[in-house]
């Protein structure tokens, strides 16, 4: 059972391990409330999990660190453990989707575990796992599910009240709920007045369908880059202590999450991972009722492959507005690409490519299709070229 002696203890086991992350003021992230960012992407392995693996694992008998341990992960918690278990001279061995960006997989094999790549989601790699355990003898240590995993998330609780206390509502990520659980137990036990919201992605949204259902349900599939929190099914506990202590979890898009990933490094010089931020992305298109709130998202981790960075910098780039592309049906003469330019140019945005398509069966033969790539402004300043491109007798197909 989950006490708040329980998380305070675990606080006291932290304080030689896990950092006290940063509070951050971010007003350029949303001009509906003051909102605050707690980072732990700049955790000591770059999430959360340390907080509840290492605690975890230091609760541990003599026998069962002998025995060794075994865990699985989409990454994160792989280096909790990892990292947990190299200081106290223990072996771990950690099951990862083989679908587990690259980045992640290494770094756990640097902290010094054994790594057994799954195929498929994190739910079958816990299910390899689990068989493994039944195996080998060696103890799992759950990355959600487990009442000393979720003290040692529920510090991050601790920390909030004491950095922020008059703090209005705390929006957190949800994968398996371990982190939300532990958070929302603490800030709801010591200031019941504070509200706790919780973000999904919409491809992996299994707590929300068990929130709205009332039962903790199992998605058939999950499909999101948000791989941190791409779970089918939530944990028991976890899944009890939402419905008694979250007020609302809402989800978020894919091309939400990029667009907030995108302004935390624009804006705050923030690397986040995709499940790191979600609650920004919360924030930022409207999710929850926070206006004129003092409003603390959590920024869960920043452990994101460096290859996937660069796509989701594109789609963010795109979903606000900052990348366009215009498809303009031409009379294939010349002049045409300079009047197309000019209006570019004179409305402030910078042609990045142009393609010609002569080819297309459904056009007449002096006529061509002109794609133009943009970077541009805003959605207001793509508005204004395609007007006045409009006005010039251009005809806009795309």
């Amino acid at each position: 059972m989950v006490t708040l002696d329980k998380i305070y203890h675990a606080a006291f086991v932290l304080k030689q391990v896990a950092r006290r992350t940063d509070m951050i003021f971010a007003p350029k992230l949303s001009q509906d409330c003051e909102l605050y960012l707690k980072t732990e992407n700049l955790q000591l392995t770059g999430s959360f999990k340390l907080r509840g693996a290492y605690y975890k694992i230091s609760q541990l008998s003599e026998a069962q660190r002998a025995a060794g341990i075994i865990a699985c992960s989409a990454g994160n918690h792989a280096q909790g453990v990892a990292l947990a278990a190299s200081r106290m001279g223990i072996k771990s061995v950690i099951c990862m989707p083989d679908g587990a960006p690259i980045s992640k997989v290494e770094s756990t094999k640097a902290l010094g575990a054994e790594v057994c790549l799954v195929k498929g989601a994190y739910d079958d790699a816990y299910a390899h796992a689990c068989r493994l355990q039944q195996e080998t003898g060696m103890t799992f240590i759950h990355p959600f599910n487990d009442d000393e995993v979720i003290a040692g998330q529920g510090t991050i609780g601790l920390e909030i009240l004491d950095q922020l206390a008059d703090v209005d509502a705390v929006i957190c990520p949800i994968g398996g709920g371990g982190l939300i659980s532990g958070v929302a137990y603490a800030i709801k036990t010591l200031n019941p007045n504070v509200k706790v919201y919780g973000v999904q992605a919409e491809n992996a949204p299994s707590m929300a369908q068990s929130v709205k259902q009332g039962e903790a349900i199992t998605l058939e599939t999950v499909k999101t880059f948000a791989d941190g929190i791409a779970v089918k099914h939530p944990g028991d506990v976890t899944f009890e202590m939402v419905q008694k202590y979250v007020d609302a979890v809402v989800t978020v898009s894919e091309d939400e999450i990029a667009a907030a990933i995108l302004a935390l490094i624009e804006k705050q010089k923030l690397i986040a991972e995709g499940a790191g931020a979600v609650s920004v992305a919360a924030a930022m298109f409207h999710k929850l009722p926070i206006e004129g709130k003092k409003v603390v998202c959590i920024v869960s981790g920043g452990n994101i492959d460096v290859n996937i960075l660069s796509r989701v910098i594109t789609r963010g780039l795109v979903t606000a507005g900052r990348n366009s592309m215009l498809q303009i049906a031409l009379e294939d003469k010349p002049g045409q690409l300079l009047g197309v330019s000019q209006i570019v140019s004179e409305c402030g945005a910078n042609v990045v490519s142009v393609h010609h398509e002569r080819s297309d069966a459904n056009m007449a033969v002096t006529s061509c299709f002109l794609t133009v790539g943009m970077e541009t402004r805003d959605f207001e300043q793509i508005a204004q070229i395609r007007q006045r491109l409009t006005e010039e007798g251009f005809k806009i197909v795309n």
